[in-house]
């Protein structure tokens, strides 16, 4: 037979859902691959049960149904300020992981140089590689995982074609402030380079943090592609609706590898998810006090325990340091797949997500009931000696 593509000698399958069916094949409580055990809005799984019904079934618009790119474009407006056109500016795509990969398409040439932050959500890096292109990172320096401003410009000085920037960012919790992102608007002005973003977790932040949008810095709207999606605001992860909002000469590009890649995001889906897109902003409220009684939850526990950790500004997730029960030559792969079997408790390997040498990090994340935190936290009160 004849040799298969050499691109995927480059990187593994996803660690994040390989530890999910390590979870499952151990009984394990599953917080490795971040997704809820809570129901969404019960407005949206109503509205499901009647669309089931009523319909769409057939094939949408290729960029989305009109409707669904109405309410995107308005909520957009609504909470960053920019008034988009949703029939030049949007595209419905299959989460926000074919917007990323169908705008890496559009905006690079084999060859050029994507650069992102340190660490990274796993998927960037291989999407980068999908497009023929070369990943370069950006350190996130621990505990606070701010950037050196001299490192930053450094990079750009490399010949980066595109910068690749999640905030709220996963995994390290980071919520870049305006005066990170200002400085990054600026040089990627000054090098005329395109900015990536992916702002999925826009809604979950704490304490008085605001999430900012790239795109509404001062010229910026240009050259900036923004990523997001409706699975983490309204718990519908396996929906797998997403949307890159981008000036009209970048969209019609983006548009062309959406067409070929996947024709259109799912009719039924798009109808009843509108409802989620039109909440009031009473919901967004107390969506955020969730989220942070869920992470008072967690980490308060995890102080008790005695558990290293950073404590996140946006996201649901925790890094924690494992170094003091990691054995001597174990791998944090290996820790994992011990601790989701002894353990009963799983989560990622921080090497999964460093560019750097790490081996004492892991990912854990808290987007679950009371209950199954409450249950989490007591086996890992054991972790000591069940890993021992």
């Amino acid at each position: 037979m004849k040799p298969m593509n050499k691109k995927c000698e480059q990187f593994t399958d996803s660690v994040i859902r390989r530890m999910t069916r390590i979870a499952i094949a151990n009984n394990a409580i599953n917080l490795a691959q971040g997704f809820p055990d809570f129901d969404p809005p019960k407005a949206l799984t109503d509205r499901l049960i009647e669309v089931a019904v009523s319909g769409p079934h057939q094939y949408p618009i290729t960029m989305g149904a009109p409707n669904f790119r109405r309410a995107v474009a308005a909520k957009f407006k609504h909470f960053s300020g920019l008034d988009i056109d949703p029939e030049t500016n949007i595209v419905i795509t299959i989460g926000s992981t074919e917007a990323m990969v169908d705008t890496l398409f559009a905006l690079t040439n084999p060859g050029d140089k994507v650069a992102m932050f340190s660490p990274y959500f796993e998927n960037y890096s291989a999407q980068t590689l999908f497009a023929d292109c070369e990943p370069v990172f950006i350190p996130l320096i621990p505990p606070t995982f701010r950037f050196d401003a001299n490192v930053l410009e450094d990079t750009f000085k490399k010949g980066i074609k595109a910068i690749i920037i999640c905030n709220p960012s996963n995994p390290s919790g980071r919520v870049f402030t305006y005066e990170e992102l200002k400085l990054i608007a600026e040089l990627c002005i000054k090098y005329d380079v395109y900015a990536i973003t992916d702002e999925v977790y826009e809604h979950i932040v704490y304490d008085g943090r605001r999430h900012i949008s790239l795109a509404t810095l001062p010229g910026m709207w240009e050259r900036t592609v923004t990523c997001n999606s409706l699975s983490k605001t309204y718990s519908i992860t396996g929906w797998r609706l997403g949307y890159a909002i981008a000036p009209k000469a970048i969209m019609d590009k983006i548009k062309q590898f959406h067409d070929f890649n996947a024709v259109g995001a799912a009719s039924p889906l798009m109808e009843a998810a509108l409802v989620g897109l039109e909440m009031p902003d009473s919901y967004y409220e107390e969506f955020t006090a969730h989220y942070a009684h869920m992470k008072e939850i967690f980490t308060g526990g995890m102080k008790e325990l005695g558990i290293p950790f950073t404590d996140p500004e946006g996201t649901y997730f925790v890094l924690a340091d494992i170094g003091p029960y990691l054995k001597k030559g174990q791998t944090d792969v290996e820790f994992c797949e011990e601790m989701t079997r002894k353990v009963g408790v799983a989560a990622v390997p921080g090497s999964s997500f460093f560019r750097e040498d790490i081996n004492n990090i892991v990912r854990l994340h808290f987007a679950k009931k009371d209950e199954t935190l409450y249950a989490a936290l007591d086996r890992l009160a054991d972790l000591k000696t069940k890993m021992g």
